[in-house]
Order: C-alpha cells, then sequence, then structure tokens
C-alpha cells in the first residue's frame, strides 16, 4: 500500500469491512481506534476517500497538512482524498478519546449536485467549528445517516422485520449525504470571508482545480490566465475577492505544500524534489521553500522527523 520513495506515511484505499460494495461507511471515533493497529494509528496516512467527522465530545488536536487543528464539541472535520493526516491526539501525544462520529465515502458516492461540487474539492476548508443550532443540525443529520447505515449493514430495520431493498437503501444514503454536503456548502467560510456566487468566484474555482493539475508544471499566473482564457489580471482580482490571497500566492503554496509532504514523507534528496517541482536549480527552491514556510527544505525535514 506504501508507494515507492514513501518514508512513513501510510496510503489507506476506501474499504468497507461490513459491505464490501457499499461506498459510504459511518462508525464513530473509537470504533476507528480500535480497527487500526496501534503503529497505524500513530503514522501520518494519505486517504483516497473522503472523511466527515462531527466531534460530540472530548477533546484532540489533529494534523491534516502540517497544519493543527483542535478538536472540541462542535468542530466538523473534514479530510479529503490526498491529504496527509494524523489522528487526533490528546496533550501527551496519544490518540484522544473523542466521542465523534465519522462518515467515510467515496469521491463517486455522493449524488452529481452542482452545489456541493466545492465542498469536495481539495482545498475547501479542512476544520469548522459549528454554532450551536447547527451542530444540532449536523448532529441530526448524521444520526439519520447512521441509522440507515445499520440498516443496510443488517439487512432489515428491526428483528424481525423484513429484509430491506439493498437498493433502496443505497439510493436513500446517496440522497442524506448530498443533503449533508448541502449544509456544509451553506456554512459560512471559517474565515468569516463571505463566499460570493459571482463569475469571479467561478473563476477562482476554475483556476484552484487547473492548480491542482498543473501546479508541478508552472506557478506562472500568466499561464493560468491563458488556459483560463482571462487576464491575469481579472483572474488575480478573483483570487482575492474570494481568498483575501492572490493567484500568486495561491501557486505559490499549493507548490509549498507538495514540497513539504515530498520532504517528510519520503527520503527524496532536497535536489529531486526541486526538480519535481519546476526549479531547475537546488538553490532557487531552497530560497523558495523559505520564503514560503520561514525554514529551508533540510531544517523542515530534520524538525519532521524529530518529531516521530
Amino acid at each position: 500500500m506504501v508507494e515507492n520513495g514513501q518514508r512513513d506515511v501510510i496510503d489507506i484505499a476506501y474499504d468497507n469491512p461490513d459491505r464490501h460494495h457499499a461506498g459510504i461507511e459511518v462508525l464513530t471515533f473509537r470504533a476507528l481506534k480500535r480497527r487500526l493497529k496501534s503503529s497505524v494509528a500513530r503514522r501520518p496516512s494519505r486517504l483516497d476517500f473522503h472523511q466527515l467527522m462531527l466531534v460530540r465530545g472530548g477533546e484532540g488536536t489533529a494534523m491534516v497538512d502540517f497544519a493543527a487543528h483542535p478538536c472540541t464539541p462542535g468542530t466538523l472535520l473534514h479530510l479529503r482524498p490526498g491529504q496527509v493526516q494524523r489522528l487526533p491526539t490528546d496533550a501527551n501525544g496519544h490518540p484522544a478519546d473523542l466521542d465523534a462520529v465519522l462518515l467515510l465515502f467515496t469521491g463517486h458516492f455522493p449524488p452529481p449536485l452542482p452545489m456541493t461540487r466545492d465542498v469536495l474539492d481539495a482545498f475547501g476548508p479542512v476544520s469548522r467549528p459549528l454554532p450551536p443550532e447547527e451542530f444540532d443540525a449536523f448532529d441530526r443529520a448524521l444520526t439519520e445517516l447512521d441509522t440507515e447505515y445499520r440498516t443496510l449493514r443488517d439487512g432489515r430495520t428491526t428483528d424481525p422485520a423484513p429484509p430491506v431493498d439493498a437498493e433502496l437503501t443505497t439510493a436513500l444514503l446517496r440522497q442524506l449525504l448530498g443533503a449533508l454536503l448541502i449544509r456544509v456548502a451553506r456554512l459560512p467560510d471559517p474565515s468569516g470571508r463571505p463566499v460570493p456566487a459571482t463569475p469571479g468566484s467561478a473563476l477562482h474555482l476554475a483556476f484552484r482545480r487547473e492548480l491542482e493539475r498543473s501546479f508541478a508544471a508552472t506557478r506562472s499566473v500568466e499561464d493560468y490566465a491563458a488556459l483560463l482564457g482571462y487576464s491575469p489580471r481579472t483572474l488575480t482580482r478573483a483570487c482575492l475577492a474570494a481568498t483575501g490571497r492572490t493567484a500568486k500566492q495561491l501557486a505559490d503554496a499549493r507548490v509549498a505544500l507538495q514540497a513539504q509532504r515530498l520532504l517528510a514523507h519520503t527520503d527524496l534528496p532536497v535536489a529531486a524534489i526541486g526538480r519535481a517541482l519546476g526549479f531547475t536549480e537546488a538553490t532557487n527552491f531552497g530560497k523558495f521553500f523559505t520564503r514560503e514556510t520561514g525554514r529551508t527544505p533540510g531544517d523542515f525535514r530534520h524538525a519532521q522527523r524529530s518529531t516521530e
């Protein structure tokens, strides 16, 4: 399961132990901890599926792509395919004792709703603190998903009720998940910045999707603007309105994140990482990385290894 060059990160593919062909699973955080070997639970992992977690009680800290995310009651955490995580831990570095419900689903399971596309994109917010009224609504929605998932898993609503129609129950789960994702889409941005439904916001999203495909090939705003059919100035205005950052800053941040992943989770030489990300000279890559992260590539790698 671990790719060549990987040092510590574990690639985890979707695998539902309850129903092999189901694209969704609902379980508690405690059940997930029991399922994972301790050696796996302590190591960083990269998922090829979505993981939504609603914290009902307890406290911990999750690490997602080198950023710490507090997990306290009312926190909604969304990990997307390709992101590297460490399971939430307590103050002593042990797996946290969270009362939390998790929703695991593949990218193909949700219904194709245009308004949920942004929620499922790789660059959406990881963590959201929910106000009490929103928490109650999400808690009810996840409870209903859990009930229907148990129906699918067990094959009947109650014993001795007749067997349920698995196809209909799967369709219901898909629609319930779609409704939950619409609730997520309706939440305000965690930074407090409004999310405008304008042509500019559509351009920003198109840019982010193209950036996700091409960041290793180019960081040039002019290149992305030409690909999208807009001027660099228009593209930059759209990114500023949506995120408060320019298109260049977003492109540089995406390359820096990939560099951090490669430095932390592979044994590739620094120069090789720089070449893979489009830098012809190792010194230029070093200057770029230091400017973006505040550390040299070597210092960052050493710091990551010393915490293991």
